[in-house]
C-alpha cells in the first residue's frame, strides 16, 4: 500500500509534490489549532467553554474538509 502511494507521489512533478506537502501541513495546522483551542485551558482567548468547543470543532471540521478536497484532487490527477 505504501509503496503504491510512494510510486504515485514520485510520478508527480516537483510543483505538484510541493503543493501536496503544503496542503498536508495546513491540514495538520488547522487540526492542531482546533485541538489546542478545545483542550488548552491557558490559551489566551476570552471565550466561554461552549464557544471554545464550537470554535475548536469548527476548525477541525474545516481541516477535514480541506483534507478530503486535497485527497480528491490528488486522485483525479493520477
Amino acid at each position: 500500500m505504501f509503496t503504491n502511494i510512494f510510486k504515485n507521489l514520485m510520478k508527480k512533478s516537483l510543483k505538484e509534490r510541493f503543493l501536496l506537502v503544503i496542503g498536508i501541513l495546513f491540514f495538520l495546522a488547522y487540526l492542531i489549532l482546533g485541538l489546542m483551542i478545545i483542550f488548552w485551558k491557558k490559551l489566551p482567548l476570552n471565550l466561554s467553554s461552549t464557544a471554545r468547543w464550537a470554535f475548536g470543532i469548527l476548525l477541525i471540521v474545516y481541516a477535514l474538509i480541506r483534507f478530503v478536497r486535497l485527497m480528491n484532487a490528488n486522485q483525479t490527477q493520477e
